[in-house]
């Protein structure tokens, strides 16, 4: 995997010309974080290959969470002797804390792994 690849990964950009973005808005505005490009504003690649195309990426969003319960779980078991409450108001912050990062993320990693597109190179006006 080349740093381009990553890099475009992380960032959110196309999997097919790596440099337009797959959301509308920043992560930053969080009201608006689900906002999808239909297509490459670049490149003009399909980012909804079919009908419910996301529906799968449910799965990696799901394997986060399960991630962050286990995470703050074994912290909490061996760090510090608090009541399961607490336990349980600390997973549901950072749930929802963390869900318009993990929304995204599993839709983007979704599109490179399931979406059909390949990298073609830098997009060339013509």
């Amino acid at each position: 995997m080349d740093t381009s690849y990553r890099k475009a990964l992380l960032h959110g950009r196309c999997p097919a010309c790596r440099e337009g973005a797959i959301f509308k808005y920043p992560l930053s505005q969080v009201s608006r974080f689900s906002a999808m490009h239909a297509q490459c504003p670049v490149c003009g690649a399909g980012f909804e290959p079919e009908p419910g195309f996301y529906f799968g990426s449910m799965f990696i969003t799901y394997a986060f969470n399960v991630a962050v319960v286990v995470v703050i779980g074994v912290l909490f078991y061996y760090f510090w002797e608090l009541p399961e409450w607490t336990f349980l108001v600390t997973v549901i912050i950072l749930a929802l804390g963390t869900m318009p990062f993990s929304f995204r993320m599993s839709r983007i990693l979704w599109l490179y792994w399931f979406g059909g597109l390949h990298y073609r190179g830098p997009h060339r006006e013509s």
